[in-house]
């Protein structure tokens, strides 16, 4: 199954090295797409020159602009699914995803999951290096997203994931309105209200050794209020004709 993983990168340049290394290593199936929102301190130049020695593996879509995770997600999903890949992962470029775990996550929905989710709230799942505050935040942000949504998805702000091809194809990506946490969670409740099957998969999360956490109080507003909003929209397929 051909394995595309997506990236999205703003000032990177401390990790992408060693992140494009890990994963190239790991078997040849994945291929990886760096979606970079014209990061200044030459990340995609550091990309490119990666391009050089693995140019069918590791690809490049640049942008002008911080225009968020979402977006820059949506375009890696447009990319993949007009290249056919049959599964599509989300994971960030700073190692607070373990490359290794993409092999579990692959495997999940080789053995019948649509969606498998990378969870630090399942048994076998935790955090490493985090403060106490930002568990406890963390926790309850999932608590409250299932209480409103019952999405059934311990760790439902996740961002380490993978998608079989059908998901994204039924997914209206066009309707996906978040670009921060919210993102992560109305792709799950997306697929969720589609009839889609998702997996917790047991992840240990570690924060980030270098460069700056994108973390920020709209961020959390967004997912918040955002949450609501998707309680009363109707999710409707990318297929229907209205």
């Amino acid at each position: 199954m051909r394995s595309l993983v997506i990236i999205p990168t703003y000032n990177e340049i401390e990790n992408i090295d060693k992140m494009l290394e890990t994963v190239v290593a790991l078997d040849p199936a994945f291929d990886v797409l760096v979606v970079d929102d014209g990061s200044p301190d030459g990340t995609a130049r550091a990309v490119q020159s990666f391009q050089n020695e693995y140019p069918d593996q590791v690809h490049l879509l640049q942008r002008t602009g911080k225009l968020g995770l979402g977006t820059a997600y949506i375009a890696g999903f447009r990319w993949a699914l007009e290249r056919k890949y049959d599964l599509i992962y989300e994971m960030d470029c700073d190692f607070s995803h373990n490359p290794n775990d993409l092999i579990r996550l692959r495997q999940a929905c080789i053995d019948g999951a649509d969606l498998a989710v990378g969870s630090r709230y399942v048994k076998g799942g935790g955090v490493s290096n985090w403060p106490l505050g930002r568990i406890v935040m963390s926790y309850f942000a999932s608590v409250y997203v299932n209480a409103v949504l019952w999405l059934g998805v311990r760790d439902s702000t996740a961002g380490f994931k993978c998608y079989r091809q059908e998901v994204l194809e039924q997914i209206d990506l066009n309707r996906i309105r978040f670009i921060g946490y919210a993102f992560q969670i109305e792709m799950k409740y997306n697929a969720k209200q589609l009839g889609f099957q998702i997996q917790e998969v047991p992840i240990t999360f570690s924060d980030r050794e270098f460069g700056t956490s994108k973390m920020s109080m709209g961020i959390f507003k967004e997912a918040f209020l955002g949450v609501l909003q998707m309680r009363l929209r109707r999710v409707m397929p990318a297929s229907h004709k209205s």
